[in-house]
């Protein structure tokens, strides 16, 4: 009932404010405008390119030899086959709706793939041969996620978790027959199967409590017992998980006594761990395990940029590897076989392909060319690693996009801010960042403040509740350093950011509006105790355990004082806001009373609300509207012709 209240409230004002002249409001597909500019044909036809570029990620080798991809071929991404390097990318879904990733069913042309309807994030998932019917898995009225699958491809395991409802529940069933499909673990908070044990009777399950501290255990499907896993006397991260060997140990990553994660082998007998990498400089993002159960392939972030490191998994020894070109890494699997590694990678300069490593031959084979949209990719400018000071004395990393065209005076600044808060920014494909250096002619940054992963857990954890702001005076510190560089323009700076990064830039916003030309805030927290009301259910403990818990009066007063909205007094200058009206993390009322207290301030806004969009901007033709609009406010802002 509060959240309807709130919804219609805010809706209320933003768009009927007594006394005020309203903003022109249109609705052009999925999109509502109220106060934004039309943008000029030139301008959209000049940035349609960049957002026909496609690319292809890497989702799993079929037992012919040939992938399965995500790409896309129309309005969202799907499913394609890929039979052979430079071979044709054959379509395999064909749904309104965007289906981003896909399993193999182990020895079979089968697989598992899920989607939802408009953002909501309420997944079912289905099962499908490489033609015809589909077959559903899940349970309506349900969210599903984490799927894995047994050896033998005969049995999924998956978290499902209903509306409201804070703890997910473990669900197990033949995909191939769904009627088995039965709740093994009534769960206790955030709960997801990492792996199936070779016999097919337990699985490796992980609690996350917070981005800093998760559990982990063998739950026995007969039983519905839970055995924990690994040391329990400290509080440790993990991520991923494989059974190796005869199913006695497992291997996941851990940064247990360490600031990095790094693959660890734990005994399920004697609890013995055993470190596969001690003293690791760099973090892994993830693994996956030879099907002989010999090799680990390993995505290390080395200031952002992705490696792929094979090592010994009986003695940890490194072993041979593929040298890439500095990008990201998007996805990597084993061959059935285990004779190659499929992998995709974006690069700033190209747009997301799928590679093939042979491990014997070292042999790296091009499985896709995914297009540019028309554009030169020559044009597209590599970001330079640079490090600038805060006020504590730390080094703040980011990253720099400078156009390489001639200036005729200092360049104008787009700062864009991650989400997360335990988010990187990374260098790989970006037609938006491309986009504002070449049609702007601005020098894109793209900091990762305190609170950023990459960087080890004691910088992960320094902007944690009441340090909240901290991170704020990270970007205060950018700003200061933008005003000693010789070509580019103090007076000139806009700050971008979605989700929490949406949270930042109106926290930057209400600290350094002085220093601001304008602000773009996507579906940003604008006030943390409506937030954590907002939010659903099955989300709300674990945002509290990032965030903090607005129950405590001390929190809450932390919150009432750092909340944006009790700052709209101070953010005096232009603001675009964009919302997905089905968001279910950050929900439209975050934005719909920011908007509406601005306009009663006589503030310049812009609010664009997708009808049919959820936590960010999945459909292609409302990418398009989208960033033209962003565009068009920016020239407004930084002047530019």
């Amino acid at each position: 009932m509060f959240r309807t209240l709130l919804l219609g409230a805010a809706l209320t004002l933003a768009f009927a404010t007594p006394g005020l002249s309203q903003p022109e409001r249109r609705t052009v597909g999925a999109i509502t405008y109220d106060g934004a500019l039309p943008v000029p044909d030139a301008l959209r036809t000049a940035l349609a390119p960049y957002y026909n570029a496609r690319s292809a990620v890497f989702e799993g080798w079929l037992p012919d030899g040939s992938m399965l991809i995500v790409t896309r071929f129309g309005e969202t991404n799907q499913i394609h086959r890929v039979a052979r390097p430079g071979g044709d990318r054959t379509q395999l879904t064909f749904f309104s709706e965007p289906v981003n990733a896909a399993q193999v069913l182990p020895g079979a042309a089968r697989y598992l793939y899920r989607r939802d309807v408009g953002g909501a994030e309420y997944y079912q998932a289905w099962v499908r041969d490489l033609t015809g019917a589909e077959t559903q898995l899940t349970a309506p009225g349900t969210r599903n996620e984490s799927f894995v699958l047994s050896r033998d491809g005969k049995l999924a395991v998956w978290t499902q978790v209903t509306p409201g409802d804070p703890n997910y529940d473990i669900a197990l069933a033949d995909p191939a027959n769904p009627s088995t499909r039965r709740i093994v673990l009534q769960g206790t908070g955030v709960m997801a199967p990492l792996a199936i044990a070779p016999d097919g009777k337990s699985a490796l399950i992980k609690r996350r409590h917070s981005v800093s501290w998760s559990q982990l255990f063998l739950l026995d499907f007969a039983t519905g017992a839970l055995t924990p896993v690994g040391p329990q006397d400290r509080r440790i991260s993990y991520e991923g998980g494989a059974f190796i060997g005869d199913g006695s140990s497992v291997v996941v990553l851990s940064d247990d006594r360490s600031e990095h994660l790094r693959p660890v082998v734990i005994s399920l007998t004697t609890g013995a761990v055993r470190d596969l990498d001690p003293g690791a400089r760099w973090g892994a993002e993830g693994f996956t395990i030879s099907p002989d159960g010999r090799v680990i392939a390993l995505t290390v972030n080395e200031e952002g940029y992705s490696t792929l490191v094979l090592r010994d998994l009986a003695t940890g020894a490194r072993l041979p590897g593929p040298t890439l070109p500095q990008g990201v890494i998007t996805g990597a699997g084993f061959s059935p076989d285990g004779a190659r590694i499929g992998l995709s990678l974006s690069t700033s300069r190209s747009s997301g392909d799928v590679w093939s490593y042979d491990l014997k031959s070292a042999a790296l084979s091009r499985w896709t060319e995914s297009e540019t949209g028309g554009l030169d990719p020559r044009t597209f400018v590599e970001p330079a690693l640079f490090r600038y000071p805060t006020f504590d004395g730390r080094q703040i990393p980011a990253f720099i996009y400078r156009p390489t065209s001639p200036a005729t005076g200092k360049r104008p600044v787009v700062i864009q801010i991650h989400g997360g808060p335990e988010g990187q920014e990374q260098p790989s494909f970006s037609p938006r960042r491309q986009s504002w250096v070449n049609q702007l002619g601005a020098a894109v940054i793209i900091p990762n403040v305190r609170g950023s992963t990459g960087y080890g857990k004691t910088y992960e954890g320094l902007d944690n509740a009441a340090k909240r702001e901290d991170s704020v005076k990270d970007i205060g510190a950018l700003l200061d350093w933008i005003a000693t560089q010789p070509d580019l323009d103090a007076s000139r700076v806009a700050v971008v950011g979605q989700s929490y990064g949406g949270y930042m830039v109106l926290a930057v916003a209400g600290h350094y509006s002085d220093r601001l030309a304008g602000v773009i805030n996507l579906y940003g927290i604008s006030n943390w105790i409506t937030f954590l009301a907002n939010t659903e259910g099955y989300r709300r403990d674990a945002r509290r355990a990032e965030y903090g818990d607005e129950r405590d009066p001390a929190m809450r007063a932390v919150f009432e004082r750092i909340s944006p909205l009790a700052m709209t007094s101070k953010m005096t200058k232009p603001m675009m806001v964009y919302q997905g009206a089905n968001d279910p993390r950050v929900p439209r009322s975050e934005s719909e009373q920011l908007v509406a207290k601005l306009r009663t301030q006589g503030a310049d806004v812009w609010y664009l609300l997708a009808a049919d969009e959820g936590h960010g901007i999945a459909k292609k033709a409302n990418q398009e509207a989208v960033r033209a609009t962003e565009v068009m406010f920016l020239k407004k802002v930084l002047g530019v012709k």
